[in-house]
C-alpha cells in the first residue's frame, strides 16, 4: 500500500486557490494527486508526471473518466510537459522526491534489498538517459568508481570494503539481481540497529543510475522559471543530500521569492507510527513574489 508523505502539510503549504494549475510533478503511487483532486476538483487543472510506465497504469485506474492530465515524462522537462497539457505556466508545483511504495514493494527492476529482481534501478522500463544500469555498474566499472560512488551518493563509510567485495565476487560470477548484491553487502559489513547494510548502497546506485541529483537541480531551475507570479513549489525529499540541493537552491535564487519554512517540515509522531518510511522526510516550500 503506498501510503503519501507529508499529505496535509503539502497540500495546505501550496495555498491551491481556484483557477491554478497544479503540478505533481512525480505521480509515484498518486496519494498526493488524489488528495488535491478530491479537494478541488474541477476548480483546479490537475496536472500529473512520472517517468515511469506502471506509473501511468496506476493514473489511468484512480482518474479513469476525469478531466486530470498524466504526462509521461522526467520532471525536469518542465516547459514540454507544460506544452504536452496546453498550458504555459503553472501555479501550484509538488515534487515528492522518494521511490514510490509501489516500485519497492512490487519490485522488477532491482531497487530493493527485499527483492530478488534484475538489478536495473532504471526509472522507466526502456532505460535511463545515463545509458547505464545498476547491474552495469557493479559488473563492469572500477572498483575505485564503485567505491565513490558508493561513498557519495550513499554516505557509506563501509564503501571501499563493499566495492572491493563486489569486484571480487564479480570474478566468478555475474552479480545478476538485487537480492544478490543485498547478501554480498550483509556478508560482507555489519551494521548495528534496524538500518539494512544494504539500504545506503542501493540508494547511491539508484542515485547514479538516474542520475537523480542533477536532475533535482534541472528541475528546480525548470519548474522555477515556469512558475507564475505568487506560485509555491514544495519539495519533499529523503536523505540529506536531497535536501541540501534544495535548501541552496531556494537560498540562491535571484529573483523576489519567499523562502516560506525557514526550517523543513518533517513528519510528526502519528505518521511516523502509521508510515516508518516517513522518518527521513523533509518539506521545503518557496513562493515566487
Amino acid at each position: 500500500m503506498h501510503i503519501p508523505v507529508l499529505l496535509h502539510e503539502s497540500i495546505t503549504a501550496l495555498e491551491i486557490k481556484k483557477g491554478d494549475v497544479v503540478v505533481d510533478g512525480t505521480f509515484g503511487g498518486g496519494g498526493h494527486s488524489k488528495a488535491i483532486y478530491e479537494s478541488f476538483g474541477k476548480d483546479i487543472k490537475l496536472i500529473c508526471v512520472d517517468l515511469d510506465e506502471d506509473a501511468k497504469e496506476r493514473f489511468e485506474k484512480v482518474f479513469k473518466d476525469s478531466d486530470v492530465v498524466f504526462v509521461q515524462d522526467n520532471y525536469k522537462n518542465a516547459k514540454q510537459i507544460l506544452s504536452l497539457a496546453k498550458e504555459s505556466i503553472a501555479n501550484k508545483i509538488l515534487l515528492d522526491i522518494g521511490t514510490s511504495s509501489f516500485q519497492l514493494d512490487q519490485d522488477s527492476r532491482g531497487f530493493s534489498f527485499n527483492s530478488d529482481s534484475p538489478l536495473a534501478m532504471t526509472l522507466s522500463k526502456t532505460g535511463s538517459h545515463t545509458g547505464f544500469n545498476a547491474y552495469d555498474i557493479v559488473n563492469t566499472w572500477e572498483e575505485s568508481s564503485i567505491a565513490d560512488i558508493i561513498y557519495y551518493y550513499g554516505e557509506e563509510t563501509f564503501a571501499r570494503k563493499i566495492a572491493k567485495a563486489i569486484v571480487s565476487r564479480r570474478k566468478d560470477l555475474p552479480i545478476k539481481t538485487s537480492k544478490d548484491l543485498a547478501d554480498l553487502i550483509s556478508n560482507t559489513i555489519k551494521r548495528k540497529g534496524k538500518l539494512h547494510p544494504a539500504t545506503k548502497t542501493f540508494q547511491a546506485l539508484r542515485i547514479a543510475v538516474n542520475d537523480e541529483l542533477n536532475v533535482l537541480k534541472e528541475a528546480l531551475d525548470s519548474w522555477w522559471a515556469s512558475l507564475g507570479s505568487s506560485g509555491r513549489i514544495a519539495v519533499i525529499t529523503f536523505h540529506s543530500l536531497e535536501d541540501r540541493i534544495v535548501k541552496q537552491w531556494m537560498k540562491n535564487q535571484k529573483e523576489e521569492k519567499r523562502v516560506i519554512t525557514k526550517k523543513p517540515i518533517t513528519p510528526n509522531k502519528q505518521e511516523l507510527e502509521i508510515n516508518p518510511r516517513s522518518r527521513s522526510a523533509k518539506l521545503r516550500i518557496i513562493e515566487k513574489i
